[in-house]
Order: structure tokens, then sequence, then C-alpha cells
């Protein structure tokens, strides 16, 4: 007995000593970013490399939001991944209603072909989507970047499916016996109950929109129309790069998404955990 128990509190130890490591190991460059951000420029590349930096340099912070237009940058992403979150979460609950509550012919066949549009890697849709969105005008516009959400994504389709089937199908069918109409159930029973799920998706459709550099490189032109993501390359040039004032201001456009994971992981979590319980 008092043997399993020193074996039971010896595993947890290694256990814990093991996630704290791997903790480190994860923290490790975000704790470097927030360092370097801190530096004078002599201090960045010595070596022995400085840790903690001395002097702190606190005038990086207001350097970094003047030295590109950082307001007009953080409206423009905010604009989008707004958009862009409203449009998976007008879109993906639709689609996903219709394939886990709703018996219509060769529902499975559609739902894995569906699925099945997530291994076409983005690298080889870009130029056919881009020469599209070309033709009928969309380029230098947040169009290419907001629109798309609004005709559904697969993995969130998939997410929100798997957890409309945990919702036991007997609401259903009470809701019908009282004339609620499909569209009716859906938003009166399946959307309250399926909010851990929503958070999931627009967590990710935000994460995703805020850190896109890809798309806003591609579609968007004019410099008054830039992203976050677009203005960190402004601190590179061909001749310098101001390292402090780009790690400054890297730090300031990674807080948001911690912060907002901060207060939102436990839905975040519960949303995760729930989406895979049945088939």
């Amino acid at each position: 007995m008092i043997v399993a128990k020193k074996t039971k509190i010896l595993r947890q130890t290694v256990f814990y000593i093991l996630l704290v490591v791997l903790s480190a190991i994860f923290i490790l460059p975000l704790f470097w970013m927030i360092s370097t951000s801190l530096k004078p420029d002599v201090q960045i590349f010595i070596f022995p490399p400085v840790w903690i930096p001395n002097p702190v340099q606190w005038s990086n912070y207001p350097m970094a939001l003047t030295f590109v237009p950082f307001g007009l940058y953080l409206k423009n992403t905010l604009i989008i991944c707004g958009l862009s979150v409203l449009g998976v979460l007008v879109s993906c609950p639709l689609v996903a209603f219709g394939f886990s509550r709703i018996q219509w012919p060769e529902r499975d066949f559609f739902f894995i072909l569906l699925i099945s549009t997530m291994m076409i890697p983005y690298q080889v849709t870009m130029i056919p989507v881009y020469l599209i969105f070309n033709k009928i005008g969309w380029i230098n516009t947040f169009k290419p970047l907001v629109i798309p959400p609004f005709f559904g994504a697969a993995f969130y389709i998939f997410l929100l499916r798997q957890f409309f089937m945990t919702i036991p199908g007997e609401l259903d069918d009470a809701a019908r016996v009282d004339g609620c109409s499909e569209f009716a159930i859906l938003y009166r029973i399946i959307l309250p109950l399926a909010k851990p799920a929503l958070a999931v998706i627009a967590l990710f459709q935000f994460v995703a929109s805020w850190n896109d550099f890809l798309g806003p490189l591609i579609y968007l032109t004019d410099q008054n129309k830039y992203t976050l993501a677009i203005g960190l390359q402004q601190f590179q040039s061909g001749y310098h790069t101001a390292w402090s004032l780009l790690m400054a201001a890297a730090t300031l456009v990674t807080l948001p998404v911690i912060v907002l994971f901060f207060f939102t992981q436990k839905t975040f979590i519960q949303g995760i955990t729930l989406t895979g319980i049945k088939e």
C-alpha cells in the first residue's frame, strides 16, 4: 500500500517536472521577444546573450507605435477579423445543422466530400482564386479576406457538426410537434446549446485572421489598407532592421490574442472537448 502510494507520488512528480520543462521550452521564444523589445540595440546580438535588459528601454514601445501607422493597421485588422468571424458564425452552423440534424439522400457522401477539401493545400488554389478575384475587381479591397468566410469553412463545419450530434434528437422532435420549422429549431434550440462550440470557431477564426500574413500580402496593394501582420514587415528594410522596435510591435500584436484566450480558455477547452464525443 505504502509502496504503491510512493510510486504514484513519484510518477506525478516526474509528470509535473516534465510539464514544467516543456512549458519553459514553449514560453522561451515569447520571453525572448519581450526581453528584446526592452533592450537597446547594442544588447541584442552580443554573446553571451543578455536575458534581462539593462537598462530597460520602455521608449521602444511608443517608438514602435509611431514607426508605422499602428492605429490605422489595427483598425483594418479589426475590421477584417470582425467580418470574418461574423461570416463563419452565420454560415457554418447552417451547413453543420444540415449535415447533423436533417436526413437527406447522400448526406454522408457530401459530408465526406466537404471534409476532403481540407486536404487541398492553400498553395494549390492560391493562383486560381487570385485570378477569380482579380477578374471581378476585388483586388486591393477587403472583400477577398471577408467574403469567403460567409460561404463556410470545412474545419469549422466539422467541429460544429460533431457538437450538434451530441445534442439529443428528442429536442428536435418535441420542437416539431410544437410547430417549429428547421430554422426555428436551429435558432431556438441548437445554437443556445452550442455556445461553447461557437466560441471555439469564433476564436479560431479571429486568431487566423489576426495572424494572416499571406492573404493581405496577396490582395492588398494600398498601404492605407494594410493589416498589422503586413505592418510588422515594414520594420525590416534591405539595409537595416529595427529589431528592438520590431519585437516591441510584435509583442503588442501578440498580446490581444493571449488576453483573449486567457479570458475564454474555459469555454474554449469545453468546446474542443465536446466536439468529438459522438459519431
